[in-house]
């Protein structure tokens, strides 16, 4: 198990630029995604009887290069069907080139040294922004035998750096907008208001407004004839210490836990201990005498045992605890890494655990 205690150092936190704190309205990516078919496979491509998708995919790529194979049986295991996704960068322009990610959807078993044959890529309205196409470069290996197969990493799914092009832009006048909203990645009110008085102490006129505690709304038009662009530019290096709730995170699959700062815990009182119970099988295998009728038979065994594991008594937590005082606290009880993360949710729902338990 792994446990993270969130330390201050001097100051509660430092200040940090507005763009790593927020995204503006608008200035964002789109989603692309195509069905396309990779080839050069060395025989770990799609078996036509169980992807059939795959066959009549090649066979309409040889009929569109002229390339008659009507009543054909294509039986090649060196081509594979996949889905291609990209993201459509913000003020992306035709020509530009945009990294691609290649999954396989039938039973293929590995891309490695494949290439992806033309494959155009839409996006959430229907229309074609990109097309990609290119040598894939796998995650993983994979090695086979005759009664056994080794898989290392993922060789299913594997990227194209810059293996599309873009074909389509996204209409956009951002330089004839009036106003913009700055979105916090996180919403907190006070984050917002400091990110307002921030800009307004900045441009030294009242230009920023919060909306919510997600929102700070800017309107350009108090500044006149300037080019947004600009502008945001500016805002967007400002400094603004955030501010942020008190966090428990939990990560049950890895036994991880983070603890924020400000986490802070009422006086309480824990005790742990564990009960063991334990079953085992131990059959005995009887055997008649020598030359006896007798049948050879099978005598089941169960050996069970309870074992009451005796804990350390109650240790107690101290109220209004420092972060490291909680830590420290816990370690002291001697708890196993799962019985930990069990004392915490325990703590939380005693209503004596002062923050958000996240548990992932």
């Amino acid at each position: 198990m792994i446990v993270v205690a969130l330390l201050p150092v001097i100051a509660a936190a430092a200040p940090v630029r507005v763009k790593d704190l927020a995204d503006f309205d608008g200035v964002r990516g789109n989603d692309l995604v195509g069905y396309g078919l990779v080839v050069g496979l060395d025989g770990t491509g799609d078996g036509f009887r169980n992807a059939p998708f795959t066959e009549e995919l090649l066979a309409g790529l040889l009929e569109r290069l002229g390339v008659n194979v009507t009543d054909e049986a294509l039986r090649s295991r060196n081509v594979a069907a996949v889905v291609v996704t990209a993201t459509l960068p913000p003020f992306a322009r035709s020509g530009s080139r945009i990294d691609v990610g290649v999954s396989t959807i039938g039973d293929a078993k590995s891309l490695l040294g494949g290439t992806l044959v033309m494959t155009p890529l839409k996006a959430a309205d229907g229309n074609i922004y990109a097309v990609a196409q290119g040598s894939i470069i796998a995650s993983g290996a994979a090695v086979e035998g005759e009664a056994a197969r080794v898989v290392e990493g993922v060789p299913t799914s594997g990227k194209i750096p810059v293996g599309a092009r873009v074909e389509r832009e996204v209409e956009f006048d951002f330089a004839g907008i009036e106003n913009i909203r700055v979105a916090l990645r996180n919403a907190d009110f006070t984050t917002a208001t400091r990110i307002e008085d921030a800009i307004n102490r900045d441009f030294d006129r009242r230009v920023a407004v919060t909306q919510d505690s997600g929102t700070v709304l800017v309107e350009f038009r108090q500044l006149g004839d300037v080019n947004p662009a600009r502008v945001l530019g500016r805002i967007e290096n400002l400094m603004v210490e955030p501010e942020d709730r008190a966090k428990v995170v939990i990560d049950h699959k890895s036994g991880t836990i983070v603890i924020g700062e400000r986490v802070r815990i009422s006086r309480v009182a824990v005790s742990q201990g564990a009960l063991t119970l334990q079953v085992s099988e131990a059959p005995m295998v009887a055997q008649p005498n020598p030359f006896a009728r007798g049948e050879t038979v099978t005598v089941p065994r169960t050996v069970a045992e309870l074992r009451n594991e005796p804990g350390i008594g109650f240790a107690e937590v101290a109220g209004e605890t420092s972060l490291s005082d909680l830590v420290e606290g816990l370690n002291a009880l001697g708890v196993r890494p799962r019985e930990m993360i069990d004392i915490l949710k325990s703590i939380h729902a005693a209503g004596a655990l002062h923050a958000d338990l996240i548990i992932e």
